[in-house]
């Protein structure tokens, strides 16, 4: 088996770039790595050598969905006001990767149900398998399928309406 370090230097940008699809915030998402880290750590005994990726996206949503609990109170809907500020943050390196048609799709899956979002991310951006990914969000094979499909529909709706 692999020490932490060897895991963390292995998968950081991929835990940090899901938690970041979900949380859509740069600081929240850099917290939330360094919390999963952690309690990847202290629940180390109960990994029983599956896919240690998949064991991490599954420690980084749990840790999403307790922060989003705790938070979902104080969450801002409109949040132009705050981008506008943050655009002489945004790293030049996010913005020579990603194309229009990218942004394009990123926003729109943005707009979707946080739960047909996740199985998005998970499963289409950070190519996980249907079970890898249903394990993680802690639902049905079927019921993961489910929202996948109606997530992808709704994108491709919307995107149509758009063109």
């Amino acid at each position: 088996m692999k020490s932490i370090d060897q895991v963390y230097q292995l998968y950081f940008r991929d835990v940090y770039h899901f938690l970041l699809s979900l949380s859509r915030d740069h600081y929240t998402a850099e917290d939330l790595v360094q919390e999963t880290f952690l309690r990847a750590y202290l629940y180390l005994e109960f990994y029983h050598n599956e896919n240690v990726k998949s064991w991490l996206f599954t420690v980084a949503y749990r840790t999403y969905i307790d922060y989003y609990r705790r938070h979902r109170k104080n969450v801002v809907t409109d949040t132009d006001f705050f981008q506008q500020l943050q655009k002489n943050e945004v790293d030049i390196h996010h913005q020579l990767i990603l194309s229009e048609e990218v942004q394009e799709v990123l926003a729109l899956i943005d707009q979707l149900p946080d739960k047909q979002r996740t199985a998005i991310i998970l499963h289409d951006i950070h190519e996980l398998s249907y079970k890898e990914a249903s394990q993680i969000m802690d639902v049905k094979l079927g019921h993961f399928k489910i929202l996948l499909f109606r997530g992808r529909q709704a994108i491709r709706q919307r995107k149509d309406e758009n063109q």
